[in-house]
């Protein structure tokens, strides 16, 4: 890890010090995925099919999730297996189902003049969720869920294959926990290419899907990108690209369980990234020996230290300063191990999702605590929030006037179109003013 300390950097060396990878920038990936979605455009699912055996080693297949799949894949789970994945669901479902946005009241802003806020599930999503290097059957629980509970109506899930080119048993079982009926295996770019553009594929057609979702590598995190920049393209979640960690932590931390922590998003990919940030060098110090001891013996340890070759450990003056970094960076995922951790709370401004206290595992929070995983990483924590039922929803303003309304509202509406040049405009309230 990298030791830096933040008092002796002047703004720009902040901003780099607080940079993300550039492996996740580079031009070779934009370039890349440009190539499949123009193939993709231009030849359907024969093009899917074609990145498909080239960057996965197996075809599109669709999984039908009935009760023989289901069944097939409980016997290849342990019961405690299955037992934890019923339980982490009913834990999401719960969660999700009692966040549903309801319909505003309706607000008198004049008298005769009502509106209100309702709320509509959008049509269809597109659910992305990793697999390649480990199934992520977490994040497809985290995306159908929530989905379901808002109501939307056609959920298409996309997943890598495993290397047997089939479904790992735990990926069928959160897709019938998720209330879907099936599910595709096709991954990377081409997937999201798929869901972007809609193909015809041996095993049946995906449509065009209004919306997004769902975290990735560098290449789904770019190709989501490019396919929310077409012309009448689908909307996108966030940017929810190779995951990140930002630890707040003192002297009062157990360095056993911040070290734990930070592996535990290191050895998510290489381009992950985990930042420490104390105000004791001791803290410091002790985490990072720890870091070294824990990480050899972890069987995703290449991985891990590939990722820690981006990390940071931030020495500042109090956890105020602390506090101010890691709005600055914006994480994903921030776990607050400090003394007084609650006290800190109210001053953090951006975050995926904050884990207070040192029972409060952000491994807890990836799998079962309720809340979705899917986060924004990249700083988009600034300025956007996690998946959550409101995600697979738009709000319409309705409005209703009656006669007394109009003539009380039209004149003023008439004349504020007047000023701006508008006499179409004015000319509509007008006549209202007449009716």
């Amino acid at each position: 890890m990298r030791l830096i300390d933040w008092s002796s950097l002047d703004a720009d060396g902040r901003r780099v010090a607080l940079a993300r990878p550039q492996r996740r920038t580079e031009s070779r990936v934009a370039d890349g995925v440009r190539a499949i979605f123009d193939d993709v455009q231009a030849r359907g699912g024969a093009a899917v099919t074609d990145w498909s055996l080239k960057l996965d080693g197996a075809a599109p297949r669709r999984i039908a999730i009935t009760r023989d799949t289901v069944a097939a894949a409980r016997d290849r789970l342990s019961p405690a297996d299955t037992r934890a994945i019923t339980m982490a669901a009913a834990n999401i479902r719960v969660f999700h189902q009692l966040t549903v946005p309801v319909d505003t009241a309706i607000i008198e802003t004049t008298p005769g003049v009502r509106s209100q806020l309702v709320w509509r599930p959008i049509a269809s999503a597109g659910l992305y969720v990793p697999g390649g290097s480990a199934p992520l059957f977490s994040s497809l629980l985290m995306l159908a869920i929530p989905a379901t509970a808002a109501g939307v109506e056609r959920r298409v899930a996309v997943t890598p294959p495993t290397k047997d080119g089939e479904a790992h048993p735990a990926m069928t079982l959160a897709a019938a926990e998720g209330g879907l009926d099936d599910l595709w295996l096709i991954g990377g770019a081409q997937a999201i290419a798929a869901l972007t553009f809609g193909v015809t594929l041996d095993d049946g057609e995906i449509a065009p899907c209004d919306k997004l979702f769902g975290p990735g590598n560098a290449w789904v995190a770019e190709a989501k990108r490019q396919a929310a920049a077409l012309p009448g393209g689908p909307a996108v979640d966030m940017p929810a690209g190779p995951s990140e960690l930002l630890v707040i932590a003192d002297l009062a931390a157990d360095p056993v369980i911040v070290a734990a922590d930070l592996l535990s998003q290191a050895e998510h990919d290489a381009d992950a990234q985990v930042i420490l940030v104390s105000d004791s060098k001791a803290a410091i110090a002790a985490i990072v020996e720890e870091v070294e001891a824990q990480l050899p013996s972890l069987p995703r340890a290449d991985i891990a230290r590939a990722a820690l070759s981006e990390a940071r450990a931030i020495k500042v003056r109090d956890l105020a300063e602390a506090c101010a970094v890691s709005n600055l960076y914006g994480p994903e995922h921030l776990s607050l191990q400090t003394e007084s951790p609650e006290a800190l709370v109210a001053q953090i401004a951006a975050a995926g999702a904050v884990f207070v206290g040192n029972c409060a595992a952000e491994t807890l929070g990836d799998y079962a605590a309720g809340p979705s995983h899917v986060l924004p990483t990249d700083g988009g924590a600034r300025t956007l929030g996690g998946i959550t039922t409101a995600s697979f929803m738009t709000t319409m303003s309705v409005q209703r006037v009656t006669i007394a309304g109009a003539a009380a509202l039209a004149p003023v509406a008439a004349r504020l179109a007047r000023l701006e040049g508008l006499e179409a405009h004015a000319r509509a309230a007008d006549l209202r003013c007449a009716s």
